[in-house]
């Protein structure tokens, strides 16, 4: 890759990674008065999957929020990038498609979660990643 692709493929880890890990710290208080908080997300969880059963959006809160972080902190070292890119665009895809039932389709165009999901699957696409856990590994 040329510096301008590495730039590129960096930027956009970081970017992926910024936003599940703000997400993440807003729901658990961490941004302060700026916060969503917990409920505040449970409530959200259910709205946007208003077509499961309500019994099972605290495990979808808890689900989401752990892969949220685990896949934050996978794209910003940069550890099995192509991986931690894939199922972040599955996830943001799952969730894409779940506030256009839920919405239709004008929220997930306006808070550009298509975008998020593309742009992760474009990051599983690379096959190098500079100043990451991956290309320590593979010297």
């Amino acid at each position: 890759m040329n510096m301008l692709q590495d730039i590129a493929s960096l930027s956009l880890r970081c970017a992926l990674s910024a936003g599940f890990l703000s997400a993440v710290a807003s729901r658990l208080g961490l941004w302060g008065r700026h916060s969503s908080g917990w409920n505040k997300f449970l409530d959200y969880t259910a709205q946007v999957n208003s077509f499961i059963p309500h019994s099972l959006i605290p495990l979808l809160a808890v689900t989401s929020t752990i892969l949220e972080l685990t896949l934050g902190v996978m794209l910003l070292i940069g550890f099995k990038t192509n991986y931690a890119a894939l199922c972040a665009a599955l996830l943001t895809l799952l969730f894409a498609l779940a506030m256009t039932l839920s919405y239709g389709i004008k929220e997930p165009l306006d808070y550009s979660v298509f975008v998020f999901s593309a742009g992760a699957f474009l990051l599983a696409t690379i096959p190098y990643y500079k100043l990451s856990v991956d290309q320590l590994l593979t010297k």
